[in-house]
């Protein structure tokens, strides 16, 4: 291992303890931050870490969220109360966290360097807070019911978010719900449309169960662990998935878009979307994607309409893109901009006709 790359491994964890305190979570900031500062490789969980042969970055293996998460599942499982001691709600000063986390590395290491092969999977919620205006759009501008497919769907949380309950600047939506929903609003108003969901269906690699005790652990272990509003409100949408028997289907997305978009949808608007999934397929895999959408796209008519709406990383400053495409016109705008973890949303909105 060179010192190069172990810096490398270091200046990531770095980067990612940056992001987790704009996203209002100091605890995983810190914690990061002491890995970067603190971790050698005289335990085989530092060796592999500092050693670790792909892209640690976030758009990548994003490995200290790897690791943040695998920390978090030990605490959440009670299979390590001294490491839980040193964790929220618990306040604790660095030297005593670090002497927690150092031990743990000893104590789990076949769990952690097991937990550690898995990406992060996370399902948030409030990115919904963001579609929604999205959906309104979409029905407005088509006035035709909708067929949901959601790719990355995970544990499915987003591919009911018809069943929130919404506060978006001086407009509320929805009937009331265990999940509410109320970001910070900026822009005008989302546009009012009657919005009717004919069908809906989401794949992902490795789908979550909601129902599943393990795969409900999976999921919180990767909500930072000093946001217990992100921890309940997962929770509260766990509960209602889980009562709905909503599943998600386990398929590649592009081959599961293949099938989406190979079926007749006359009367119908087919609404394909993805929040910060996008970025993490393979390149060739994307560039397919983008020409199969496309190829839908050249389908479309006006008795059948296409739509595409997404929340991506752009590389640009301030949150996510909120895009829309509507076909058959085939344009692309971007209506808004959202905080990653929905906390805001900066509403621009579609003017003029689009379909």
């Amino acid at each position: 291992m060179s010192d190069d790359s172990s810096e490398a491994i270091r200046q990531s964890f770095r980067r990612q303890a940056k992001a987790c305190e704009d996203l209002g979570s100091p605890f995983t900031a810190r914690l990061c931050n002491l890995v970067a500062e603190r971790l050698t490789e005289a335990t085989p969980v530092g060796a592999k870490i500092l050693g670790w042969s792909g892209n640690p970055d976030g758009t990548g293996d994003a490995l200290a969220l790897r690791l943040a998460g695998t920390l978090h599942a030990l605490v959440r499982s009670g299979r390590d109360p001294e490491l839980a001691a040193a964790y929220p709600p618990n306040t604790t000063e660095e030297d005593t966290l670090w002497s927690a986390v150092e031990a743990a590395l000893r104590r789990d290491e076949s769990f952690i360097l097991d937990r550690l092969k898995s990406a992060p999977q996370t399902n948030e919620v409030r990115r919904s807070s963001a579609l929604l205006p999205g959906f309104l759009t979409i029905a407005a501008l088509t006035g035709k019911p909708l067929v949901l497919s959601e790719l990355g769907a995970s544990a499915g949380l987003n591919l009911q978010w018809d069943r929130h309950s919404y506060r978006l600047g001086d407009v509320s939506w929805g009937d009331a719900s265990p999940v509410h929903l109320e970001p910070r609003w900026e822009g005008p108003p989302p546009p009012k449309a009657a919005i009717e969901i004919i069908e809906r269906a989401g794949c992902d690699l490795n789908p979550l169960d909601p129902s599943s005790e393990d795969d409900r652990l999976r999921l919180f272990s990767y909500i930072w662990a000093d946001q217990q509003d992100r921890l309940d409100r997962t929770a509260a949408a766990l509960a209602m998935a889980a009562e709905s028997g909503l599943k998600v289907d386990k398929a590649d997305a592009i081959d599961w878009l293949h099938k989406r978009l190979a079926t007749p949808r006359a009367g119908l608007t087919h609404v394909v979307y993805h929040t910060i999934a996008w970025q993490y397929l393979p390149p060739a895999l994307k560039a397919e994607g983008e020409v199969l959408i496309a190829d839908a796209g050249a389908r479309a008519t006006y008795d059948a309409p296409l739509a595409r709406l997404q929340l991506e990383a752009d590389g640009k400053p301030g949150g996510a893109a909120l895009l829309l495409t509507l076909w058959p016109a085939g344009e692309t705008r971007e209506i808004g901009r959202a905080d990653f973890h929905g906390r805001w949303v900066k509403w621009v909105g579609w003017e003029g006709s689009a379909v």
